[in-house]
């Protein structure tokens, strides 16, 4: 009987000469899409590590020609690079650190059935992600507290994500057997120690893919720094990398330079928007592999339910 199953089983996973036609097909239209996307992360690659000369005629396609460091040692001897480059790490670390904290202490409250006002300041942050007072008004209330031009205003004005919230609530509600509170609360464990000692441990893969969210945020963010800071020193890469590859701006000093290494110092300078591209994604492509085994687990459990 089980042998006639495994062959009835057999025959229907047996693919047709349409499945197999829908295969290829796919695979072809997959194949051409992944090149279409993948490409020009390849070439940029490619030209970091080029020959100027080569990037700049053209002869650079799919591998690095005239391999070469001149965009990467470019990068070296650009202060504002290096500065922003740490200001983003800066920025990332400390902004992360306080949006999980603040997300943590907005959803936990919220997630509570105990909590009288639960319903009204869910609805109350629910509000803000659909009406907002628009860019002036947080501009003029970012200078009224003070944070202009202050590193504080990459990290505060944001500090707080109401869909992120939203996610985290929905794990404390949802996703923490009541049983675990019950045993705390009869162990005589007050609210902070029910948080900190069973609630969070469990919220782990949760709490993982919301620094990830925070943290490409933070990273990715130069708009901000357009908005409330004017000193050079403390723009972030993100707004710098933008100088450079839509503005232009880079210190080309030529005072008493032949023209000859006027043009190679600018070809060369083609090369540093490609060799700060890598360096800018590096950190972030480190850090994901770590999440991921927590991403898709921390999103489901988290949002399916609310």
């Amino acid at each position: 009987m089980k042998a006639e199953m495994k062959k009835t089983h057999r025959k229907r996973r047996k693919a047709t000469g349409a499945d197999k036609g829908f295969y290829i097909v796919n695979g072809i239209v997959m194949g051409i899409l992944f090149f279409i996307y993948a490409w020009p992360l390849w070439f940029i690659v490619a030209a970091s590590f080029s020959d100027p000369n080569l990037v700049t005629s053209g002869k650079v396609f799919l591998l690095p020609k005239g391999f070469h460091f001149s965009g990467y040692e470019l990068i070296l001897e650009y202060r504002d690079i290096l500065t922003g480059y740490a200001n983003s790490v800066l920025y990332t670390v400390i902004g992360t650190a306080v949006n999980i904290f603040m997300t943590i202490l907005a959803a936990y409250p919220i997630s509570r059935q105990d909590f009288v006002l639960r319903r009204f300041f869910t609805i109350f942050m629910v509000f803000t992600m659909y009406f907002s007072g628009g860019l002036i008004p947080l501009f003029l209330q970012v200078r009224d507290m003070g944070l202009y031009n202050s590193p504080l205003a990459m990290i505060i004005p944001g500090a707080v994500s109401v869909y992120n919230v939203l996610i985290l609530r929905s794990f404390f509600m949802y996703g923490v057997p009541k049983s675990l509170e019950e045993a705390a609360i009869l162990d005589g464990a007050n609210t902070l120690q029910m948080l900190v000692r069973v609630i969070l441990p469990l919220v782990k893969p949760t709490i993982a893919v919301l620094v990830l969210y925070y943290a490409v945020g933070h990273w990715n963010d130069y708009f901000s720094a357009l908005i409330y800071l004017k000193d050079r020193n403390l723009m972030p890469l993100q707004t710098v990398l933008r100088d450079i590859l839509i503005v232009g701006k880079i210190d080309m000093t030529s005072g008493g330079m032949e023209m000859e290494a006027v043009i190679a110092k600018l070809k060369t300078a083609q090369t540093l928007k490609y060799s700060v591209i890598i360096v800018s994604t590096v950190p972030l492509m480190l850090a994901y592999p770590f999440i991921q085994k927590y991403f898709v687990k921390g999103i489901m459990i988290g949002a399916v339910k609310g």
